[in-house]
């Protein structure tokens, strides 16, 4: 899978739709369902999207944990719940459906956001006081990265 990165903004219309962008689709293509998968983020006020992959792998997540569990029956409440599968239309727009709209007060303009397998969409002055902050947090800390070394390396370069 094509990695997702970047953030675009796209206008939204008077009709709901708004234009994913082409990297994000391309990295879709030859997926069974030709669109995203969007559900409120727990943690943002924001929207997490992904393919088909991605949200089987939220399934398979949950499914390991304790069945009639507290912890599996708030996660599937949280995410499954309240997962809408957008169709992608002839020129690659989806339509933003009102309730998931008014959770992230996304209103005539969303920002994209790409977080590797999958993406956020947010209200872009939202997106910009977290993007902030986030970087703020990371340098307070001294964030580092390991990197992974690359397939038959033995190394982390």
């Amino acid at each position: 899978m094509a990695v997702l990165l970047g953030r675009h903004i796209n206008k939204i219309d008077k009709k709901g739709r708004v234009s994913v962008p082409k990297p994000f689709r391309d990295a879709f293509a030859g997926q069974e369902f030709s669109g995203i998968y969007v559900y409120p983020s727990f943690k943002f006020p924001a929207l997490e999207a992904c393919d088909d992959d991605f949200i089987q792998r939220v399934v398979t997540s949950l499914d390991d944990l304790d069945l009639f569990s507290d912890e599996q029956d708030d996660l599937a409440a949280t995410i499954l719940e309240n997962t809408q599968a957008l169709p992608f239309d002839p020129e690659g727009r989806v339509i933003l459906p009102k309730d998931l709209t008014d959770y992230a007060d996304i209103k005539g303009e969303a920002a994209f956001v790409g977080r590797g397998t999958r993406f956020q969409i947010w209200n872009p002055n939202a997106y910009d006081k977290q993007r902030t902050a986030a970087f703020e947090r990371a340098r307070a800390r001294g964030a580092t990265l390991k990197l992974r070394p690359k397939p038959g390396s033995g190394d982390g370069a």
